[in-house]
């Protein structure tokens, strides 16, 4: 019996030797085809699988050798298959209004002639394309780079839906269609740390501008931002996203934040009872957030002369600057800082083109060197609404805007009025705590997270 077993093992070894060889006398003579070859092997290959029971003391008394015959298919039949499999490539892009549709092409790197005699002759493509900035567009190309698949998606409004438009290759050539979609709404947890600037820890956090901008609101009642960040200052958001297709497509409400300055912490949430409400952002304690007077009247910008003396840069002598001034490009908005009654809107010798509000408890604010302005006198505004435009009218050195506070018709250092206005909301009552609870005991969860996704990152 062990005898014949040792030649059962030697025959099929033999058969196996043989096989290798022929299989590696084929590569040498076909070497391009070697990837086939192994595919091959590891499919099975010619020869034999079998099985032999263990010879070790304690084996049972009857040993048997299986044997089963494996058919492969042909070397070159796998080699044509393997040749035929395409590889398919995929780019993504944001398109602009002045695109044309050779330069898309060229970003996204497709070279089709026929693809591109389908865009400039479908009416469907250009309409949905040509002028239109911010269409989000994935383009699926052959190795070769000719055009398989193109989407593009929008959202024309905040009706929560979004357009995609597809174009696809058919084997009658190219075809087109749009569609109207709902966007899902995601959450997303970030988190950063200051190194140089606001905006560049929030770029290297990837979190778009417009987050940037909603975390200095909410807490510019607590933190000024544009004197006492810190090196090492550190936060934490998380925030809607109005996704399509599994894409974010834009961005909508910041739902809670903490952030630390200088050792001290601050956080933020957005409570909402009922969607009638309007909402408010509150402490996780549930103070309210907002106050009366915002403490500046853009929405972020660099300050380059404070409320103290200094050196005129016009009539080269030192005198006391009686507001701020916040550097910002030709064009930039200008809100009023609080509800109140437009007193003056037009020009005034030094401060050019101004506006002065007058607001409740005998504050005034002055708005100088406008571009346009956006508001007459007499005029009702609100907190937030834009009532003018930056630009350099009057004794001007520069783009910027003057900003004045004056209470009782003294002059008050701006920063400091707004830091210690009165809440503009209540805080919460006693019938909202049981669901405003819910929702901070959410927050700090979510929190935690977005905190351990910069820790994560450092290590």
């Amino acid at each position: 019996m062990k005898s014949s077993l040792i030649h059962s093992i030697r025959s099929v070894r033999h058969q196996t030797e043989h096989a290798l060889i022929t299989a590696l006398g084929w590569v040498d003579r076909h070497p391009k085809h070697l990837m086939a070859m192994v595919a091959a092997l590891m499919l099975g290959g010619t020869g034999a699988t079998f099985a032999v029971a263990s010879l070790a003391p304690d084996a049972p008394s009857v040993t048997r050798t299986v044997v089963e015959k494996v058919q492969a298919r042909a070397l070159s039949e796998q080699d044509e298959a393997l040749q035929m499999q395409t590889q398919r490539l995929y780019r993504s892009d944001v398109s602009r209004t002045s695109d044309t549709m050779d330069g898309l092409f060229k970003r996204l790197g497709i070279v089709d002639a026929e693809a591109v005699a389908f865009f400039l002759r479908d009416q469907t493509t250009q309409h949905a394309l040509l002028g239109r900035g911010g269409r989000h567009i994935t383009a699926e190309t052959t190795e070769s780079n000719g055009l398989l698949r193109f989407v593009a998606r929008w959202s024309p409004n905040e009706s929560g839906t979004f357009q995609r438009l597809t174009v696809e290759k058919t084997p009658s050539g190219f075809v087109s269609h749009v569609e109207t979609l709902p966007l899902v709404v995601s959450t997303r947890l970030a988190s950063g740390s200051i190194d140089n600037s606001l905006f560049g820890a929030t770029d290297d956090a990837g979190i778009p501008d417009s987050i940037t901008l909603q975390l200095v609101e909410i807490f510019s009642g607590d933190i000024d931002f544009h004197r006492t960040l810190r090196k090492g200052d550190h936060f934490s958001v998380t925030y809607e996203t109005w996704e399509a297709d599994g894409e974010p497509l834009r961005v909508g409400r910041v739902l809670n934040a903490e952030f630390n300055n200088g050792g001290k912490s601050f956080q933020a949430v957005w409570f909402q009872e009922s969607p009638t409400d309007k909402g408010a952002y509150y402490s996780l304690s549930g103070e309210s957030l907002r106050r009366a007077l915002l403490s500046s009247p853009m929405e972020f910008s660099r300050m380059t002369s404070g409320f103290k003396m200094r050196f005129h840069p016009i009539f080269q002598t030192w005198r006391a600057h009686l507001g701020v001034d916040y550097a910002a490009p030709i064009g930039t908005p200008v809100r009023t800082v609080g509800n109140g009654v437009v007193a003056f809107a037009g020009q005034q010798s030094g401060y050019g083109n101004v506006v002065i509000v007058k607001h409740n408890g005998g504050i005034e604010t002055v708005y100088a060197h406008l571009s346009r302005i956006m508001v007459r006198q007499g005029a009702q505004v609100s907190q937030a609404q834009h009532i003018g435009l930056v630009g350099r009218t009057g004794w001007a050195t520069g783009p910027h805007l003057h900003f004045e506070f004056k209470v009782n018709g003294a002059h008050r250092d701006p920063v400091t009025v707004a830091r210690q206005s009165e809440a503009a909301t209540q805080p919460i009552t006693a019938a909202q705590r049981p669901a405003f609870d819910q929702v901070a005991a959410q927050a700090r969860i979510q929190l935690v997270a977005a905190s351990t996704l910069q820790s994560a990152s450092a290590e």
